[in-house]
Protein backbone atom coordinates (compact mmCIF):
# COMPACT_ATOMS: atom_id res chain seq x y z
CA UNK A 1 0.00 0.00 0.00
CA UNK A 2 2.80 2.63 0.90
CA UNK A 3 6.54 1.72 -1.57
CA UNK A 4 7.46 4.99 0.46
CA UNK A 5 7.91 3.47 3.47
CA UNK A 6 11.10 1.40 3.13
CA UNK A 7 12.46 5.16 1.75
CA UNK A 8 11.74 6.54 5.17
CA UNK A 9 13.71 4.01 7.08
CA UNK A 10 17.28 4.93 8.10
CA UNK A 11 18.84 2.53 5.39
CA UNK A 12 16.82 4.06 2.47
CA UNK A 13 17.40 7.54 3.51
CA UNK A 14 21.22 6.56 3.36
CA UNK A 15 20.28 5.18 -0.09
CA UNK A 16 18.89 7.64 -1.31
CA UNK A 17 21.43 10.19 -0.39
CA UNK A 18 23.52 7.34 -2.75
CA UNK A 19 21.88 7.57 -5.58
CA UNK A 20 20.83 11.21 -5.54
CA UNK A 21 23.06 12.62 -8.55
CA UNK A 22 22.98 8.82 -10.25
CA UNK A 23 23.11 9.63 -14.69
CA UNK A 24 20.39 7.79 -15.57
CA UNK A 25 22.68 6.55 -18.39
CA UNK A 26 24.81 4.76 -15.40
CA UNK A 27 21.58 2.88 -13.38
CA UNK A 28 21.97 -0.24 -14.13
CA UNK A 29 25.80 -0.02 -13.42
CA UNK A 30 25.05 1.87 -9.79
CA UNK A 31 21.83 -1.06 -9.33
CA UNK A 32 23.69 -3.91 -9.69
CA UNK A 33 26.95 -2.93 -6.95
CA UNK A 34 24.21 -1.29 -4.64
CA UNK A 35 22.05 -4.60 -4.96
CA UNK A 36 25.51 -6.55 -3.61
CA UNK A 37 24.23 -4.79 0.39
CA UNK A 38 21.05 -3.40 -0.09
CA UNK A 39 17.79 -5.03 -1.26
CA UNK A 40 16.69 -5.43 -4.72
CA UNK A 41 13.68 -3.97 -4.34
CA UNK A 42 14.92 -0.62 -2.15
CA UNK A 43 17.76 0.06 -4.84
CA UNK A 44 15.09 -0.51 -7.69
CA UNK A 45 12.41 2.39 -5.07
CA UNK A 46 15.84 4.30 -4.52
CA UNK A 47 16.94 5.39 -8.23
CA UNK A 48 13.03 5.23 -9.02
CA UNK A 49 12.73 8.38 -6.20
CA UNK A 50 15.88 10.01 -7.69
CA UNK A 51 14.54 10.23 -11.05
CA UNK A 52 11.66 11.31 -9.75
CA UNK A 53 13.53 13.90 -7.94
CA UNK A 54 15.80 15.39 -10.95
CA UNK A 55 12.39 15.72 -13.10
CA UNK A 56 10.93 17.81 -10.15
CA UNK A 57 13.63 19.87 -10.19
CA UNK A 58 11.85 22.20 -13.18
CA UNK A 59 8.79 22.63 -10.62
CA UNK A 60 10.48 22.69 -7.02
CA UNK A 61 13.90 23.44 -7.35
CA UNK A 62 16.77 21.86 -6.85
CA UNK A 63 16.70 22.24 -3.13
CA UNK A 64 13.27 21.33 -2.25
CA UNK A 65 13.32 18.58 -4.76
CA UNK A 66 16.47 17.02 -3.15
CA UNK A 67 14.52 16.16 -0.09
CA UNK A 68 10.70 15.79 -1.26
CA UNK A 69 9.28 12.78 -1.96
CA UNK A 70 6.92 11.71 -5.44
CA UNK A 71 4.92 9.43 -7.25
CA UNK A 72 5.07 9.66 -11.06
CA UNK A 73 1.87 11.63 -11.39
CA UNK A 74 1.98 13.71 -8.54
CA UNK A 75 5.65 15.22 -10.63
CA UNK A 76 3.60 15.77 -13.92
CA UNK A 77 0.28 16.97 -12.22
CA UNK A 78 1.87 19.13 -9.13
CA UNK A 79 1.87 22.82 -9.23
CA UNK A 80 4.68 25.21 -9.74
CA UNK A 81 6.41 26.17 -6.80
CA UNK A 82 5.93 29.84 -8.07
CA UNK A 83 2.37 29.14 -8.63
CA UNK A 84 1.33 27.84 -5.51
CA UNK A 85 3.26 30.39 -3.75
CA UNK A 86 1.87 32.83 -5.32
CA UNK A 87 -1.92 31.53 -4.72
CA UNK A 88 -0.99 31.17 -1.52
CA UNK A 89 -0.09 34.72 -1.00
CA UNK A 90 -3.73 35.67 -2.50
CA UNK A 91 -5.17 33.67 -0.04
CA UNK A 92 -2.99 34.81 2.81
CA UNK A 93 -3.59 38.78 1.82
CA UNK A 94 -7.57 38.33 2.31
CA UNK A 95 -6.94 37.26 6.21
CA UNK A 96 -7.35 33.50 5.31
CA UNK A 97 -5.33 31.88 8.15
CA UNK A 98 -6.86 27.70 7.33
CA UNK A 99 -7.63 26.00 4.31
CA UNK A 100 -8.83 22.67 3.23
CA UNK A 101 -6.80 21.05 0.49
CA UNK A 102 -8.67 19.09 -1.09
CA UNK A 103 -6.89 16.62 -3.57
CA UNK A 104 -3.39 17.93 -2.47
CA UNK A 105 -1.32 15.37 -4.38
CA UNK A 106 2.24 15.06 -2.57
CA UNK A 107 1.36 18.38 -1.08
CA UNK A 108 2.93 21.40 -3.46
CA UNK A 109 0.29 23.66 -3.09
CA UNK A 110 -0.06 22.55 0.67
CA UNK A 111 4.09 23.34 1.43
CA UNK A 112 3.30 26.76 -0.12
CA UNK A 113 0.29 27.62 1.93
CA UNK A 114 2.30 26.40 5.42
CA UNK A 115 5.36 28.21 4.25
CA UNK A 116 2.64 31.52 3.97
CA UNK A 117 1.95 30.75 7.96
CA UNK A 118 -1.51 29.06 6.63
CA UNK A 119 -2.98 25.97 8.76
CA UNK A 120 -3.88 23.59 6.15
CA UNK A 121 -5.99 20.08 6.36
CA UNK A 122 -4.39 18.29 2.84
CA UNK A 123 -6.89 15.28 1.90
CA UNK A 124 -6.16 12.82 -1.08
CA UNK A 125 -7.91 9.36 -1.01
CA UNK A 126 -4.66 7.77 -2.63
CA UNK A 127 -2.37 5.77 -0.28
CA UNK A 128 1.17 6.27 -1.85
CA UNK A 129 -0.14 9.87 -2.41
CA UNK A 130 -1.31 10.82 0.39
CA UNK A 131 1.75 9.13 2.36
CA UNK A 132 4.13 10.96 -0.26
CA UNK A 133 1.97 14.58 1.39
CA UNK A 134 2.70 13.41 4.91
CA UNK A 135 6.88 12.91 4.24
CA UNK A 136 7.03 16.17 2.10
CA UNK A 137 5.45 18.37 4.94
CA UNK A 138 8.09 16.14 7.08
CA UNK A 139 10.81 16.54 5.19
CA UNK A 140 10.57 20.32 4.58
CA UNK A 141 9.77 21.00 8.67
CA UNK A 142 6.08 22.04 8.05
CA UNK A 143 4.08 18.62 9.87
CA UNK A 144 3.44 21.19 12.38
CA UNK A 145 1.60 22.87 9.82
CA UNK A 146 -0.05 20.58 7.50
CA UNK A 147 -2.20 17.66 8.53
CA UNK A 148 -2.26 14.70 5.55
CA UNK A 149 -5.45 12.93 5.84
CA UNK A 150 -6.16 10.07 3.22
CA UNK A 151 -9.75 10.43 2.64
CA UNK A 152 -12.39 10.68 -0.16
CA UNK A 153 -12.75 14.32 -0.63
CA UNK A 154 -16.18 14.79 -0.99
CA UNK A 155 -16.94 12.73 2.17
CA UNK A 156 -14.54 15.77 4.02
CA UNK A 157 -16.06 18.47 6.32
CA UNK A 158 -14.21 21.51 5.82
CA UNK A 159 -15.93 23.56 8.20
CA UNK A 160 -13.82 25.01 10.44
CA UNK A 161 -11.28 26.40 8.01
CA UNK A 162 -11.58 29.93 6.24
CA UNK A 163 -10.81 28.90 2.95
CA UNK A 164 -11.10 26.19 0.68
CA UNK A 165 -8.70 25.31 -2.17
CA UNK A 166 -9.65 22.31 -4.75
CA UNK A 167 -7.37 20.76 -7.48
CA UNK A 168 -9.42 18.49 -9.45
CA UNK A 169 -8.05 15.37 -11.49
CA UNK A 170 -8.03 16.24 -15.03
CA UNK A 171 -6.06 13.06 -15.77
CA UNK A 172 -7.60 9.45 -16.52
CA UNK A 173 -5.42 6.59 -16.84
CA UNK A 174 -8.10 5.22 -20.21
CA UNK A 175 -9.09 8.91 -21.52
CA UNK A 176 -5.67 11.05 -20.84
CA UNK A 177 -6.48 14.29 -19.96
CA UNK A 178 -10.11 15.64 -19.16
CA UNK A 179 -11.45 18.64 -21.15
CA UNK A 180 -15.26 18.34 -20.09
CA UNK A 181 -15.02 20.10 -16.77
CA UNK A 182 -18.69 17.54 -15.02
CA UNK A 183 -15.66 15.12 -15.91
CA UNK A 184 -13.28 16.28 -13.31
CA UNK A 185 -12.59 13.70 -10.33
CA UNK A 186 -14.75 15.21 -8.23
CA UNK A 187 -16.73 17.52 -10.92
CA UNK A 188 -16.15 21.32 -11.06
CA UNK A 189 -19.76 21.43 -9.86
CA UNK A 190 -18.98 19.75 -6.63
CA UNK A 191 -15.92 21.90 -6.52
CA UNK A 192 -18.16 25.26 -6.83
CA UNK A 193 -20.80 24.03 -3.94
CA UNK A 194 -17.47 23.37 -1.27
CA UNK A 195 -16.04 26.66 -2.68
CA UNK A 196 -19.58 28.52 -1.98
CA UNK A 197 -19.81 26.69 1.47
CA UNK A 198 -16.00 28.85 2.68
CA UNK A 199 -15.78 31.38 5.01
CA UNK A 200 -13.50 33.97 3.38
CA UNK A 201 -12.93 32.63 -0.01
CA UNK A 202 -11.88 29.60 -2.22
CA UNK A 203 -9.56 28.49 -5.36
CA UNK A 204 -10.15 26.05 -7.75
CA UNK A 205 -7.34 24.94 -10.17
CA UNK A 206 -8.69 24.17 -13.56
CA UNK A 207 -7.42 23.05 -16.68
CA UNK A 208 -6.38 26.82 -18.83
CA UNK A 209 -8.39 25.77 -21.88
CA UNK A 210 -11.54 25.83 -19.28
CA UNK A 211 -15.26 27.12 -21.79
CA UNK A 212 -15.67 31.17 -20.11
CA UNK A 213 -19.06 30.01 -20.56
CA UNK A 214 -18.05 27.39 -17.96
CA UNK A 215 -17.06 29.76 -15.06
CA UNK A 216 -19.74 30.32 -12.79
CA UNK A 217 -21.38 33.75 -12.15
CA UNK A 218 -20.05 34.15 -8.41
CA UNK A 219 -16.31 33.35 -9.42
CA UNK A 220 -13.21 35.32 -10.74
CA UNK A 221 -11.90 33.77 -13.20
CA UNK A 222 -7.68 33.68 -13.47
CA UNK A 223 -5.18 32.10 -16.12
CA UNK A 224 -1.52 32.27 -14.96
CA UNK A 225 1.73 31.73 -17.05
CA UNK A 226 5.20 31.42 -15.45
CA UNK A 227 7.54 32.11 -17.71
CA UNK A 228 5.69 32.77 -20.72
CA UNK A 229 3.80 29.14 -20.42
CA UNK A 230 0.32 28.95 -19.61
CA UNK A 231 -0.10 26.44 -16.53
CA UNK A 232 -3.49 26.74 -15.35
CA UNK A 233 -6.29 28.52 -14.34
CA UNK A 234 -7.93 29.35 -11.08
CA UNK A 235 -11.54 30.44 -10.23
CA UNK A 236 -11.54 32.27 -7.32
CA UNK A 237 -15.00 32.98 -4.66
CA UNK A 238 -15.58 35.39 -2.00
CA UNK A 239 -13.27 38.33 -3.80
CA UNK A 240 -14.28 39.83 -7.65
CA UNK A 241 -17.09 37.60 -8.60
CA UNK A 242 -17.15 38.11 -12.60
CA UNK A 243 -13.48 39.63 -12.88
CA UNK A 244 -11.62 38.40 -15.43
CA UNK A 245 -7.38 38.67 -15.37
CA UNK A 246 -4.65 37.01 -16.54
CA UNK A 247 -1.35 36.62 -14.32
CA UNK A 248 1.70 36.48 -15.84
CA UNK A 249 5.02 35.21 -13.23
CA UNK A 250 7.22 36.23 -12.28
CA UNK A 251 6.55 39.46 -11.08
CA UNK A 252 2.87 39.10 -10.70
CA UNK A 253 1.70 41.60 -13.61
CA UNK A 254 -2.00 41.28 -13.64
CA UNK A 255 -3.93 42.51 -16.32
CA UNK A 256 -8.04 43.06 -15.83
CA UNK A 257 -11.15 42.64 -17.93
CA UNK A 258 -12.45 46.40 -18.67
CA UNK A 259 -14.92 44.65 -21.25
CA UNK A 260 -13.10 45.89 -24.10
CA UNK A 261 -14.84 45.22 -27.79
CA UNK A 262 -12.45 43.21 -29.57
CA UNK A 263 -9.87 44.81 -31.51
CA UNK A 264 -10.61 46.18 -35.38
CA UNK A 265 -8.53 44.23 -37.98
CA UNK A 266 -6.08 46.64 -40.22
CA UNK A 267 -3.05 45.98 -42.33
CA UNK A 268 -0.08 44.58 -40.87
CA UNK A 269 2.23 47.56 -39.58
CA UNK A 270 5.96 48.08 -38.29
CA UNK A 271 5.70 46.07 -35.14
CA UNK A 272 3.91 42.70 -34.37
CA UNK A 273 3.08 42.55 -30.80
CA UNK A 274 2.79 38.39 -29.49
CA UNK A 275 0.16 38.61 -26.53
CA UNK A 276 1.25 36.34 -23.37
CA UNK A 277 -0.70 32.81 -23.41
CA UNK A 278 -2.85 33.91 -20.22
CA UNK A 279 -3.57 36.86 -21.96
CA UNK A 280 -5.10 35.04 -24.97
CA UNK A 281 -6.71 32.49 -22.71
CA UNK A 282 -8.14 35.22 -20.70
CA UNK A 283 -9.84 36.78 -23.41
CA UNK A 284 -8.04 40.04 -22.71
CA UNK A 285 -6.59 40.70 -26.00
CA UNK A 286 -8.32 43.97 -26.42
CA UNK A 287 -6.74 45.23 -22.82
CA UNK A 288 -3.71 44.98 -24.53
CA UNK A 289 -4.16 46.48 -27.67
CA UNK A 290 -6.13 49.37 -26.67
CA UNK A 291 -3.06 51.21 -25.15
CA UNK A 292 -0.58 49.89 -28.22
CA UNK A 293 -2.96 51.94 -30.96
CA UNK A 294 -3.21 48.61 -31.98
CA UNK A 295 -5.31 46.00 -34.51
CA UNK A 296 -5.66 42.27 -35.39
CA UNK A 297 -4.29 41.11 -38.60
CA UNK A 298 -7.06 39.15 -38.91
CA UNK A 299 -10.30 38.58 -37.10
CA UNK A 300 -9.74 34.78 -35.63
CA UNK A 301 -5.88 35.68 -34.83
CA UNK A 302 -4.61 36.84 -31.71
CA UNK A 303 -1.94 38.95 -33.26
CA UNK A 304 -1.39 43.05 -32.07
CA UNK A 305 -0.10 45.03 -34.81
CA UNK A 306 0.91 48.95 -34.52
CA UNK A 307 3.26 51.46 -36.02
CA UNK A 308 4.14 52.43 -32.51
CA UNK A 309 6.58 50.93 -30.48
CA UNK A 310 5.13 50.73 -26.76
CA UNK A 311 6.07 48.92 -23.55
CA UNK A 312 4.54 46.48 -22.49
CA UNK A 313 4.62 43.09 -19.95
CA UNK A 314 1.81 41.46 -21.34
CA UNK A 315 3.11 40.72 -25.27
CA UNK A 316 6.53 40.17 -26.89
CA UNK A 317 7.22 43.21 -29.73
CA UNK A 318 8.62 42.32 -33.00
CA UNK A 319 9.82 44.66 -35.55
CA UNK A 320 8.81 43.42 -38.83
CA UNK A 321 10.66 43.69 -42.39
CA UNK A 322 8.85 41.44 -44.74
CA UNK A 323 4.94 40.34 -45.14
CA UNK A 324 4.98 37.75 -47.73
CA UNK A 325 2.12 35.48 -49.34
CA UNK A 326 3.29 31.78 -48.13
CA UNK A 327 5.76 30.24 -50.20
CA UNK A 328 8.53 28.11 -49.13
CA UNK A 329 10.72 28.83 -52.15
CA UNK A 330 10.50 32.43 -51.61
CA UNK A 331 11.48 32.31 -48.38
CA UNK A 332 14.60 29.58 -48.88
CA UNK A 333 15.77 32.31 -51.62
CA UNK A 334 15.22 35.37 -49.05
CA UNK A 335 17.13 33.86 -46.15
CA UNK A 336 20.19 32.76 -48.38
CA UNK A 337 20.11 36.29 -49.56
CA UNK A 338 20.22 37.75 -46.24
CA UNK A 339 22.69 35.04 -45.00
CA UNK A 340 20.37 33.16 -42.59
CA UNK A 341 22.25 30.98 -39.89
CA UNK A 342 19.00 31.11 -37.02
CA UNK A 343 15.59 30.81 -38.01
CA UNK A 344 12.90 31.06 -35.17
CA UNK A 345 9.35 29.84 -36.78
CA UNK A 346 6.16 30.41 -34.71
CA UNK A 347 2.70 29.60 -35.90
CA UNK A 348 -0.89 30.63 -35.47
CA UNK A 349 -3.66 29.59 -37.55
CA UNK A 350 -1.52 28.00 -39.68
CA UNK A 351 -1.05 23.98 -40.28
CA UNK A 352 2.25 24.05 -40.98
CA UNK A 353 4.85 22.41 -38.71
CA UNK A 354 7.62 24.97 -37.47
CA UNK A 355 9.72 22.54 -37.46
CA UNK A 356 8.48 21.10 -41.20
CA UNK A 357 9.31 24.56 -42.21
CA UNK A 358 12.68 25.07 -40.54
CA UNK A 359 13.57 21.75 -42.11
CA UNK A 360 12.87 22.94 -46.18
CA UNK A 361 13.87 26.56 -45.83
CA UNK A 362 17.06 26.51 -44.31
CA UNK A 363 18.74 23.05 -44.63
CA UNK A 364 21.97 24.56 -43.97
CA UNK A 365 22.89 27.92 -41.94
CA UNK A 366 24.01 30.76 -44.60
CA UNK A 367 25.51 32.84 -41.86
CA UNK A 368 25.26 34.64 -38.80
CA UNK A 369 21.46 36.50 -39.38
CA UNK A 370 18.65 35.52 -37.20
CA UNK A 371 15.09 35.92 -38.29
CA UNK A 372 11.56 35.23 -36.99
CA UNK A 373 9.26 33.70 -39.14
CA UNK A 374 5.81 34.40 -38.16
CA UNK A 375 3.10 31.83 -40.03
CA UNK A 376 0.12 32.80 -39.80
CA UNK A 377 -3.18 34.60 -41.61
CA UNK A 378 -3.40 37.53 -42.96
CA UNK A 379 -7.20 38.90 -43.78
CA UNK A 380 -7.72 35.00 -43.86
CA UNK A 381 -4.94 34.60 -46.60
CA UNK A 382 -2.11 32.60 -45.71
CA UNK A 383 1.26 34.83 -44.32
CA UNK A 384 4.30 34.68 -43.75
CA UNK A 385 5.60 37.86 -41.50
CA UNK A 386 9.35 37.85 -41.37
CA UNK A 387 10.95 40.38 -38.33
CA UNK A 388 12.83 40.29 -35.13
CA UNK A 389 12.27 40.68 -31.72
CA UNK A 390 12.82 44.27 -30.31
CA UNK A 391 15.52 44.17 -27.46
Amino acid sequence: MNDLAPLLTPEGRALLDEVRDTDPAHELAVATRLRRDHPAELVSAALGQARLRQRAVAKFGAEDAARMFFTPNGVEQSTRRSVAAYRAERLRAAGVRSVADLCCGIGGDAIALARAGIRVLAVDRDPQTAAAARANAEALGLAGLIEVREADVTEVDPAGYDAVFVDPARRSSRRGRIFDPEAYSPPLSWAVRAALQAPLAAALKVAPGIPHEAVPAEAEAEWISDGGDVKEAVLWFGTAPGTVRATLLPGSRTLVSRGLPDPGVRPVGRYLYEPDGAVIRSHLVAEVAEPLDGGLIDPTIAYVTSDALRETPFATAYEITDVLPFNVKKLKALLRERKVGVLTVKKRGSAVEPEELRRKALPKPHGTASVTVFLTRVAGAPTMLLGHPVR
